[in-house]
């Protein structure tokens, strides 16, 4: 017979062993998983880029019509992202600091474009804009041109990136509580003041993890901008709608060349996001 503390031993061993089992062959999923559908459409992506060279790389990604494309998607996030930024610590510090009737409605409306299909989001801009849409005769009259140009492009994206900034800096002044702004007060300072001081230092990590994900998701959106643009080459496509032509037009070296700028911007913002991660933990 065995004692006890033998027998205790030799459970805890095959316990052990059967947890290591288990937790190698979750990490050899994961991993085969991550180089099927992540590692080998990389390669694949920058392995078609550069199939016929350096220069052939160069001139796709230099052809006026895809620096059109580089410019126009660099000018649709550039509004994009400072107006989501205002709204969405705005909006952050409204739902985290006060209860007020329609709050719930305020969350939902935020949470809207993730919701929705963003061809869908496109269609109701058509809706609204285009020239059969409610407001398309009065922008007419104007001369005001929303849909199948920059102006619409830059609306769609606006609305796909809503949310990123808000919902990023929500829980993080929800956790931080406000003890400090009220300490703030007390001592004199102003609303502006405290808010400068006080609450943004305390949630600057939290924004500046929801600007890289709203940047990325303004410089990569399809759906809405499909829509919206009309694919005027040279005029209202971006670098995914830019892409897509090519691809379409069978030039498969110059489609993969601008989507490895695009693979790029990726990568860069991973590394930008587990940054920040990192930097949120030690702070």
């Amino acid at each position: 017979m065995f004692a006890p503390s033998t027998l205790m031993a030799r459970r805890q061993s095959r316990a052990l062993g059967g947890s290591a089992v288990i937790r190698w062959t979750l990490i050899a999923v994961a991993l085969l998983f991550l180089g099927v559908f992540l590692f080998v459409p990389l390669v694949a992506v920058f392995g078609f880029a550069f199939q016929k060279g350096h220069e052939a790389y160069l001139a796709a990604i230099t052809h006026p019509e895809a620096r059109s494309a580089i410019l126009l998607t660099l000018t649709a996030a550039a509004v994009a992202v400072p107006l989501n930024l205002v709204f969405g610590v705005a909006a952050a510090w409204l739902l985290s600091r006060f209860r007020f009737r329609g709050r719930a409605l305020l969350l939902t409306l935020i949470d809207l474009p993730f919701s929705v299909s963003p061809v869908i989001a496109g269609l109701i801009f058509v809706l609204l804009f285009g020239r059969q849409g409610w407001l398309g005769p009065w922008l007419a009259q104007r001369d005001w041109h929303v849909i199948f140009a920059v102006p619409g492009i830059v609306l769609a994206t606006v609305f796909i990136t809503l949310p990123f900034v808000a919902r990023e800096v929500l829980p993080v002044m929800q956790a931080q509580g406000s003890d400090e702004e009220e300490a703030a007060l007390t001592l004199g300072a102003g609303g502006w003041r405290t808010f400068l001081r006080v609450t943004l230092p305390k949630v600057k990590w939290g924004v500046l993890y929801g600007v890289i994900l709203c940047n990325a998701r303004a410089m990569g959106e399809f759906g809405a901008v499909s829509v919206v643009s009309g694919h005027v080459r040279g005029v209202t496509t971006t670098l995914p709608l830019h892409a897509e032509i090519l691809y379409n037009e069978y030039d498969f070296t110059g489609a993969f060349a601008v989507a490895s700028l695009l693979t790029l911007l990726a990568l860069v913002t991973l590394v930008l996001k587990k940054y920040v991660e990192w930097r949120s933990e030690v702070a």
